[in-house]
């Protein structure tokens, strides 16, 4: 015990045993009035010596010293109580047996009870009140400086947000009131805050407010379970009104703050929380048992899908990770995250090229993984299309390299990461993806030891393939945001969820698999999103007004791309899986040695650099490849 605890614990004490003097005299007071000034001395000394004496031992045995003033509750309320009512009973045994209770009218001890009470109580509430804030609205000279704001969502953590502004002396943000979900709450308040509407009235309250002169200068969203199309309304009616729209802190954040003003600090809406649904959630359990002290190798794991992957798959304690990319920067950078992340887990870095089978028979015949995951591939569509020979290697050679080394070696497990644009593809890169599901699927029919399994899914949210850092770099250097079509669809996720949606696909047993007939898994991306409103989105989010500060700019459909994209073609059926957010694809199509012929014809035009009989192979490989230029 440090001497300022001690001596905390002393101020405590004394103040406790002062209350009991002080309270026995004033109840004795409030039961006689001015008659105590003629009654016994010697009574009254003896009564406030027996009484305090009492007082001193009661308090000591139950510790009442231990409730810490700061954070005193109605909770503490109950040992107060037990060491008032105590002190009182054992007084009342003591007076009897020295004057058997004719020094002083019994009903005096009612009185004490609520006087000692009181007196201990009040100072303890009122230290935690001036603490926390309480009346900081009152006594704050400067609240007239801090931004004023509305709350979204009547709930826990619209409590502590205004507790946690009144608490902080500095605090930046001063409540003016909240808005609700629905009407339950509408007229009520929460620590002196009122519920002024639901979110259909932030108009109206907005303008009753500015009426006043005391207009919100920003909205703050604290239900964290508020869903994906509400906060995109409430992200159109913010922009409508000018304001910037943010979200309060994670919970286990707000345990961190202090009395800095600077360490409380709400964050931006990112684009995830206008995605439109919420976002899916990994069951750990079978992830846990496939990958706990299993070697997993994984290529591309530089990337944005590889390196979460790899991530996701450290947190599960396998054996080793082996990581593969054929670039030494996205190497280096996913090498160092995991190092200084996962220090416990054993980590192997390859600088090497799915498209040379050296490179990868090297891998996998030192580190002999249990499991493959294959994200390396070309996934943009316009690199693609001009420079079919390196798609063609990349991502249908590359995937067979992957795959056949997997079954000669014996690999439990090989996972393909497809895309949406694998079904009726209307590009190269959809159509080499396509046929990258059909090696797997092929090397699935010739072998029983190895479970392969290819998951299809859409854009992913912020990665380098997707339209969001375009959007972002355009806003940022004042626009146009560049759109090929209004009504362009796509479906998307966030690399969090597409990440632990393929271990979780991954994990499915084989037997279940087997027992479908397929081996291609989708991945449940809600409804798709139109790019414009997204644009938009992305540009109210910046603080910005769409058409007034952003323009947006129609640039036409890109050769080769589709204005919607779709998760299965009319020759596929999509089967429940006990996984909600995860469908097996069924397809009756089965592999031939034609198949094999034509994918070894394929190769060799690779090898000859020849483009067009490449295109033709691949067309022949994929029937319902519709390219609609050559190049």
């Amino acid at each position: 015990m440090t001497i300022q605890q001690l001596r905390r614990i002393i101020l405590s004490y004394a103040h406790d045993i002062g209350m009991a003097a002080l309270s026995f005299m004033a109840s004795l007071y409030l039961r006689l009035g001015d008659d105590l000034f003629s009654w016994s001395k010697i009574d009254i000394f003896i009564g406030l010596i027996i009484f305090t004496s009492v007082a001193s031992i009661v308090f000591i045995s139950l510790r009442l010293d231990k409730i810490i003033w700061r954070y005193v509750s109605l909770g503490d309320m109950g040992k107060i109580l037990r060491c008032v009512g105590l002190t009182i009973i054992i007084f009342i045994v003591c007076q009897f047996v020295y004057n058997r209770l004719d020094a002083f009218p019994r009903s005096f001890l009612v009185i004490e009870f609520f006087i000692l009470t009181a007196m201990i109580t009040s100072p303890r509430f009122l230290y935690r009140f001036l603490k926390d804030g309480e009346f900081g609205a009152f006594l704050e000279k400067s609240n007239h400086q801090r931004t004023p704001l509305l709350l979204i969502g009547a709930g826990n953590e619209s409590d502590l947000f205004i507790r946690e502004m009144n608490r902080v002396k500095e605090a930046p943000y001063r409540v003016l009131g909240i808005l609700d979900e629905t009407d339950s709450r509408v007229g009520r308040s929460i620590r002196g805050v009122p519920v002024l509407g639901n979110l259909n009235a932030i108009f109206g309250v907005f303008k009753e407010l500015e009426r006043e002169g005391i207009a919100p200068q920003r909205l703050v969203i604290t239900d964290p379970l508020v869903d994906g199309q509400t906060v995109m309304n409430i992200s159109e009616i913010a922009g409508k009104l000018g304001l910037p729209l943010s979200r309060m802190p994670q919970i286990a954040d707000l345990g961190n703050m202090n009395s800095d003003a600077a360490s409380f600090s709400i964050r931006p809406i990112n684009v995830e929380d206008v995605l439109g649904r919420p976002q899916a959630v990994l069951d750990p359990l079978p992830v846990q048992s496939l990958i706990f002290s299993s070697t997993v190798l994984i290529t591309g794991a530089g990337g944005t899908i590889g390196s979460e992957l790899a991530q996701q798959i450290a947190a599960f304690e396998p054996a080793k990770i082996i990581i593969l990319d054929n670039s030494e920067f996205n190497l280096y950078k996913i090498n160092l995250q995991l190092e200084e992340k996962f220090p416990g887990v054993e980590l192997h870095a390859i600088l090497g090229d799915v498209q040379r089978l050296s490179d990868i028979e090297n891998a996998i015949e030192r580190y002999n993984p249990d499991i493959v995951i294959h994200s390396a591939a070309l996934k943009h569509v316009p690199v693609a299309e001009n420079n079919v020979i390196a798609a063609v290697r990349t991502n249908v050679l590359g995937t067979k390299n992957v795959a056949s080394t997997v079954i000669k070696n014996n690999v439990k497990a090989m996972v393909l990461i497809s895309t949406d644009k694998a079904v009726n593809p209307a590009n190269v890169m959809g159509a080499t993806k396509k046929l990258s599901e059909m090696i797997c699927t092929n090397f699935q029919l010739k072998s029983s030891s190895c479970q392969f399994v290819s998951v299809r899914f859409g854009n992913v949210l912020g990665s380098t393939g997707s339209v969001i850092p375009l959007f972002e770099r355009q806003i940022a250097s004042g626009g146009p945001l560049t759109i090929t079509h209004p009504d362009m669809t796509r479906f998307f996720m966030t690399v969090k969820e597409a990440s632990s949606l393929v271990l979780q696909a991954a994990a499915i047993p084989a037997d279940a698999i087997e027992k479908q007939k397929g081996n291609i898994f989708v991945l449940e991306m809600g409804e798709p999103v139109k790019i414009v409103d997204l644009a938009m989105q992305l540009i109210r989010l910046s603080g910005l007004r769409p058409s007034e500060d952003i323009s947006i700019s129609y640039t036409g459909v890109r050769p080769g791309e589709k204005l919607h994209e779709e998760l299965f073609d009319q020759n596929e059926t999509l089967l429940d899986t006990k996984i909600s957010d995860i469908k097996l694809v069924s397809s009756g199509t089965k592999q031939t040695l034609e198949f094999d012929k034509k994918l070894k014809q394929l190769e060799t035009a690779v090898d000859k650099q020849e483009e067009e009989m490449a295109l033709n192979l691949l067309r022949e490989l994929v029937p319902n490849f519709t390219l609609k230029t050559s190049n």
